[in-house]
């Protein structure tokens, strides 16, 4: 089953200085960038997302900003497609699923930010056009959220999205998992 590697949304403004900072961002990224060189190795698809945001009052991913740059931890190289989006869903009004079809590409492994949204919307659209998917966990990240004034911390909205998306939608693994299973 051809596989492809799907890195979402590493972009600065996730990062320390960022106007939206993440937790564990700079230990997803070290993953990701491991995950990127496995593929790069195996000579896979890769492909790299990039949201630009375009809603009017945006504080982060705003065109023309430092912040919306992909990091440089995670690089894409001249052969390696970068997908630009405006919604969480990676495959809404681009051109993921064709370019994914074109390569014959059957299961996405998936990495970057954040979790319990872009990930989140991805991996369902995903599963809904047919493709398997895998999350590798340590290669994402999240950030802290309140919902009706109850601080839900980082590392529980992590844990919960993983749980949600675990069946049937992905298969979770860690990086050292992915990488030895390979």
């Amino acid at each position: 089953m051809k596989q492809a590697l799907i890195v979402v949304d590493v972009q600065n403004d996730y990062f320390g200085g960022g106007t939206m900072e993440l937790a564990g961002m700079d230990a997803a990224a070290t993953n990701c960038k491991k995950l990127l060189d496995s593929f790069r190795l195996a000579q896979l698809p890769i492909f790299h997302i990039q949201h630009l945001s375009t809603r009017e009052g945006a504080t982060f991913f705003v065109p023309g900003t430092r912040g919306c740059e992909i990091h440089t931890s995670v690089a894409p190289l001249e052969k390696e497609s970068v997908i630009v989006k405006h919604f969480p869903n990676s495959f809404r009004d681009t051109r993921l699923n064709e370019l994914l079809r074109q390569a014959g590409v059957e299961e996405l492994v998936v990495c970057g930010a954040m979790s319990h949204m872009c990930i989140d919307t991805t991996v369902r659209a995903a599963f809904d056009l047919g493709y398997r998917c895998q999350i590798i966990a340590d290669a994402c990240a999240t950030r802290d959220l309140e919902f009706n004034g109850l601080l839900v911390e980082a590392a529980d909205v992590q844990a919960a999205f993983m749980a949600a998306l675990a069946v049937p939608f992905a298969q979770i693994s860690s990086t050292d998992q992915f990488i030895a299973s390979s």
